[in-house]
């Protein structure tokens, strides 16, 4: 399975920018976005702020595994507290 690598624009911090990376990971961030009630741009603006060293194509790839991680261990420690 090929997943192509889309470049785009984005505003952060008033600043236009482009990142690129694979419809997925554009896909799962617009996803957290809608959820958080933010922007696209504002949810990316975050991620900038708070990588340390890689960039920032790297930093949301990592930011959405990070996100999709917790959401698994999330519903783990769910189903273990209702077993337990």
């Amino acid at each position: 399975m090929k997943s192509s690598i889309a470049k785009r624009s984005i505003v952060i911090a008033g600043h236009k920018t482009s990142v690129s990376l694979e419809d997925p990971f554009w896909n799962a961030l617009k996803e957290i976005a809608g959820g958080r009630d933010t922007t696209l741009s504002d949810l990316v603006a975050i991620i900038d702020s708070d990588r340390q060293h890689s960039n920032l194509s790297s930093a949301i790839r990592l930011f959405v595994l990070a996100f999709y991680c917790d959401r698994i261990s999330d519903s783990q420690d769910s189903k273990l507290q209702l077993v337990a």
